[in-house]
């Protein structure tokens, strides 16, 4: 089976980019992964053009927001106190890194997955 095949059964594609081999999915593809990354890189001809380092830079991203949320997760029982934050709101901003970072996960397999078809197709055409 196909890397491709795999990516467009698999529950984690994003449902804004149409599935790889369907007409116009790369602009799809890579219109969402432009939403992906700050928009001060969406005046680099570079990732434009190229949709793969495109996805490969946005991956890069969102491990870095999942390293972010990992930090303030960690460390707000212990640094939030001292900051005069409430135990409550402490508790609160807990269960909302921790839903953060689920959703994250969930985004990391689906940007690996366009990634990866942008990459197959790419391995394709040349």
């Amino acid at each position: 089976m196909s890397q491709t095949t795999l990516t467009t059964h698999s529950p984690d594609w994003p449902c804004q980019v149409k599935r790889p081999g369907s007409h116009d999915w790369e602009r799809t593809a890579t219109r969402w992964l432009h939403d992906l990354v700050p928009a001060r890189y969406a005046g680099y001809a570079t990732l434009t053009r190229s949709p793969v380092l495109l996805a490969r830079h946005a991956q890069l991203q969102v491990q870095h927001e999942m390293r972010a949320v990992r930090v303030a997760l960690e460390t707000s029982r212990a640094e939030l106190p001292g900051l005069g934050v409430a135990e409550a709101v402490i508790e609160t901003s807990i269960r909302m890194y921790a839903g953060e970072l689920r959703q994250l996960a969930r985004l990391a397999r689906a940007v690996r997955l366009v990634g990866d078809a942008l990459a197959h197709g790419a391995a394709r055409a040349r």
